[in-house]
Formats: structure tokens, C-alpha cells, sequence
């Protein structure tokens, strides 16, 4: 018995046989959401074979089950209407089965069943692709949440200040496909936020133009960000740096994360440049150092140190880029440093 929120009610005897028939490890079910377990309604024979209809194998029904316990609460009229659903963006049933086994929780949620269909639809009709569509069921499901008039609003918004921002009608769609595929979040702002943060950048001096840059630099993810917080990293930057109001304008295009990063992160960032020796003019000439955690900057520094270049007084160029961006760079200077010195002139020594 359970005294806690569960009012000492008692654990369903005929869910528990029935999960174990299906091998399902009940500890774990106790452990995590053990209100399952409690409630008098249950469909575990029922909601295991629509996923054996669907090609699931007993090792992945019981998978499933113990990652997202509460799927045996819904009925299975439910479950075959989200099933439905998802094949509409799905490939096939296996294609289907697998991505229930990765992001359970995503696929038994059923309380918006009619507004996850009417957004299918909506992005559907604007030129999503299904895979792309899939993802964000998985990912980003909470998108599909929102009543569809919502995410209407939302992409309108968009798309009027795209044009507004010297945009061109024959570019705006595929900016707003690839925007939205590179962060759905932005569904989830109102068009109030979205337009008071571009209301701001202009406000400090970005034209319009370097306005729908930052927009795609930053992948969207400046409509996550408030006028407030942007102007706390500005600021930050600008004392930093020693810098005029449009000095500070070019490092942030340089490097949006200025803009992005609350100012502890920066602060974070920049004390462990310099304790490693960096000056903040070398900071201030490389500024998309600062988008690297102080973890990755301190392991690429070892290693460049240890093949014998010198941060301090060398380029943080180096330091740039992605994990295969700096290998590549790493295995250049490791290359020249054991390449030997050919001198054309010099005599060859010849044993007789």
C-alpha cells in the first residue's frame, strides 16, 4: 500500500500479471511511476498486441512499456488513432515501431490528438518534408500541442517581418522551411516576443539586412532570448572588449553568441581564456572562441601545446570550429611539425 498521494490504495493484481507475462521488469515500473500500478483501468494485453501488429518483437513490447509505463492507461481507440496519425508522416510500420521505441513518451501522448493532426496537416500544406515532420514528433513534440491557429500566427508573424526586413518573396518560403528545421522551438514564442526582439536589434543600430543575418546565424534561437538578456550580454561585451557602440555591433555579427550567452556563461568563458594565458585583445580579434564551453578550450589548448604551438602569442584560430574543424586543423600542424627539413642545396654524404 501507498500512503502518499496514491490514498493507500493498492497495486492492480491483474496489471502486474500481466506485465510480467510479458516480461516487463516490474522494479523498474515501481521505481519510476509506480502510479501506473495503482489504477484500476488498465490495457496491457491489449496496447502490447497493437504493438506486435505493428512488427514490435516481445524484447522491444516490454522496452517500450518500462520506458513509458502510462502507454497501458490509454485505451486502444487511442492508441490505433495516434497510430493513424503518425502514419501519415511515417514510411512504414517499421519505420514506425522504431521511433515509438526511441521517444515513447512522444507517441502516447494523447490528450491533443486533434490539434497534433490539424498541425500534420499545417505543415504538410507549407512544404515540411514527413522526415522533417517526424523528427519534430519526436523531438520537439510539444509544437504540435499548440492549437494550430497559434503556429499559424506564429509563421505569419515571420513571414511579415522577413519581407518587411528586405527579404524577397521568392526566398521566403525556403528561409522559413529551413528556419523552422533548424529550430521548431520558435512555435512556441508568441508574435509579440518575436516582435519585440527584432524591434531591439534595430534599436541598437543592426540594419536590416544584418538584422535577417543574426535571424540565420542564429538559427532562430534569438526569438528564445528577451530584449532584457540581450542587453545584459551587450553590455557585458562592450566593457569587456572597450569597444564603441558599433564596434560592438561587428563583434556581435562576427560572433552571435555575444548576443546569445547570458552573461554568466560569457563571464565563465572569458576567465578560463584567460587563465590560460589568452589576452582579451586576442579574445576580442577571435571572438567565436566564446561559443566553446571552457571544458573543450582547455582540451584543445593541451593538445596544441603538446605538438608545440604556442596559444599565448599564436592565432586562437586554431582553437575555432567544430570537433572535426579542429582535427583537421590539429593533424596540419602535427604533419608540418614531423615533415623534415629539405635543404636543396646542401652536400649528400655518401658511405662508400
Amino acid at each position: 500500500t501507498y500512503t502518499t498521494d496514491t490514498k493507500s490504495r493498492e497495486e492492480n493484481k491483474k496489471t502486474i500479471e500481466s506485465l510480467y507475462r510479458l516480461s516487463v521488469d516490474i522494479k523498474k515500473i515501481r521505481r519510476l511511476k509506480e502510479w501506473v500500478l495503482l489504477q484500476d483501468a488498465a490495457y496491457v494485453k491489449e496496447i502490447a498486441d497493437i504493438l506486435k501488429e505493428m512488427g514490435a518483437d516481445e524484447t522491444t513490447v516490454a522496452n517500450i512499456l518500462e520506458r513509458c509505463p502510462e502507454a497501458i492507461l490509454h485505451t486502444p481507440a487511442e492508441i490505433n488513432s495516434q497510430r493513424a496519425l503518425w502514419q501519415l508522416v511515417c514510411q512504414n510500420e517499421k519505420q514506425l515501431i522504431k521511433l515509438i521505441e526511441q521517444f515513447p513518451e512522444s507517441f502516447f501522448t494523447t490528450e491533443y490528438h486533434e490539434n497534433q493532426k490539424a498541425n500534420i496537416h499545417f505543415f504538410q500544406e507549407l512544404g515540411l518534408k514527413n522526415n522533417i515532420i517526424t523528427r519534430f514528433l519526436t523531438s520537439a513534440p510539444n509544437i504540435f500541442y499548440n492549437p494550430v491557429e497559434k503556429n499559424k500566427n506564429v509563421i505569419e508573424t515571420l513571414q511579415k517581418n522577413y519581407l518587411s526586413l528586405g527579404g524577397s518573396d521568392a526566398n521566403m518560403k525556403i528561409w522559413i522551411l529551413k528556419l523552422l528545421s533548424q529550430n521548431p522551438f520558435i512555435l512556441l514564442n508568441t508574435p509579440t516576443a518575436i516582435q519585440e526582439n527584432l524591434e531591439f536589434l534595430q534599436k541598437n543600430y543592426f540594419t536590416d539586412h544584418e538584422v535577417l543575418q543574426l535571424l540565420s546565424k542564429l538559427k532562430g534561437f534569438i526569438f528564445q532570448l528577451t530584449p532584457t538578456t540581450m542587453q545584459k550580454s551587450m553590455l557585458f561585451s562592450k566593457n569587456v572588449f572597450k569597444c564603441s557602440d558599433q564596434e560592438l555591433k561587428h563583434l556581435v555579427l562576427k560572433c552571435p553568441a555575444l548576443l546569445y550567452y547570458s552573461v554568466p556563461v560569457l563571464e565563465e568563458r572569458l576567465e578560463g581564456l584567460l587563465k590560460e594565458g589568452i589576452s582579451v585583445a586576442q579574445i576580442r580579434e577571435t571572438p567565436m572562441v566564446l561559443e566553446l564551453t571552457t571544458q573543450i578550450v582547455q582540451y584543445r589548448i593541451k593538445k596544441l601545446s603538446a605538438s608545440g604551438y604556442d596559444i599565448k602569442s599564436g592565432s586562437l584560430e586554431r582553437l575555432n570550429g567544430t570537433k572535426k574543424d579542429f582535427e583537421v586543423n590539429y593533424g596540419k600542424i602535427q604533419s608540418k611539425k614531423e615533415r623534415p627539413i629539405f635543404n636543396p642545396v646542401a652536400p649528400i654524404n655518401i658511405e662508400d
